[in-house]
């Protein structure tokens, strides 16, 4: 259906403006740290702040629906392995390069190994997240726990600023919310949308609206920048920025929507479509860039130099699926393998592998 065309298209974009976002802020983060000062990445990480993961989850609850409705065994192999594949193997590559050969001490990167099955490693938490989130709405489902309820929960959670240590029940208190509402709420998300994309003027004149609003209560008495993170000011306090954060993620696939209905855009939808490849292999490109700029020295500039590193961040890994699709070497760091797959859900031919998405 066109309309079925269409809602993909503004998701992807949306996935797009999602990943430039995260990327943007690990670059600005990890320079602004070796540097001990502040660019001007770090002020469009700040006004991010209060949706930038937010929307993201949002996201990748919006199609849930699809697949929620299947039995355990494959809707587990479909949303829960499928992700647990790419974070396994990833976090293995992550921390062999980071710390087994980085550092040469085997020891300290075996248990980081152990660590990584109950705690998520690194950037590659939100892939870890994802697979918990997924699991625990099929449960919410099975349960039949009213949607309601469970976005109550969600919220309660969010606004109690949980924080055991732990950082799976951490992340899981901040941002499953997010994820079930992109479920519960997709009929919601797409009207509003759609509205967006038939009403652009009005639709533009709320952004700006919204983007004041947010920037006010970002940068209000409180907000604090530091190189390697921010911290918002009334933005920040308990239901606020629930609320923050729901309008940002609304109003980031309303701008994804008229953006999409531009063609020199087309580049933002294709990249939002590999997202995940990017998430998955930015991380080790991005560090490298850093420490060989800031060990050069001939880029002093904070600006400049996360420029740079969020350049090479985002464009090494789709270089490297480009030469993994054109070689058919490595097809197993992007696509899970038909093996990897729970007995009696391989509905796929023999041999096809499984895109990460």
């Amino acid at each position: 259906m066109a309309g079925q065309g269409n809602r993909l298209q503004w998701v992807d974009t949306a996935k797009g403006l999602s990943i430039i976002l995260v990327v943007m802020m690990h670059s600005a983060f990890g320079v602004g740290e070796e540097t001990g000062s502040t660019g001007v990445l770090h002020w469009i990480i700040a006004f991010a702040t209060p949706f930038r993961m937010p929307e993201f989850f949002l996201i990748s609850g919006l199609f849930l629906s699809q697949v929620i409705g299947r039995d355990w065994t494959r809707f587990a192999d479909r949303r829960v392995v499928h992700y647990l594949y790419f974070y396994a193997l990833w976090a293995v590559l992550q921390i062999l390069f980071k710390v087994g050969l980085g550092a040469g001490d085997p020891a300290t990167a075996a248990s980081y190994l152990a660590w990584a099955v109950v705690e998520p490693y690194g950037v590659l938490w939100f892939i870890y997240m994802l697979a918990v989130f997924s699991a625990a709405a099929k449960l919410l489902h099975v349960l039949r726990v009213p949607h309601a309820a469970a976005l109550a929960l969600g919220a309660a959670l969010q606004m109690s600023g949980i924080h055991t240590g732990a950082y799976a029940i951490d992340q899981f208190a901040a941002f499953f919310v997010y994820f079930y509402a992109g479920y519960a709420l997709a009929p919601v998300v797409f009207r509003l949308v759609a509205w967006a994309e038939a009403n652009p003027a009005p639709a533009l004149s709320g952004l700006a609206a919204w983007a004041g609003i947010n920037a006010a209560l970002v940068f209000s008495p409180g907000f604090a920048m530091r190189p390697d993170h921010v911290e918002m000011g009334y933005g920040a306090l308990p239901g606020l920025h629930l609320l923050l954060a729901v309008a940002g993620a609304l109003a980031l696939c309303s701008v994804a929507a008229l953006l999409a209905r531009l063609p020199f855009m087309d580049w933002l939808r294709w990249l939002g479509a590999h997202s995940i490849v990017v998430y998955l292999a930015f991380s080790i490109p991005m560090a490298a860039t850093r420490v060989v700029l800031v060990k050069v020295g001939a880029i002093t500039d904070t600006s400049l130099l996360s420029l740079i590193v969020l350049a090479v961040a985002m464009t090494a890994p789709l270089v490297l699926y480009g030469f993994v699709r054109r070689t058919g070497i490595g097809t197993f760091l992007f696509e899970r393998p038909a093996w990897a797959h729970l007995p009696g859900t391989r509905s796929i031919l023999p041999g096809r592998k499984v895109p990460a998405e």
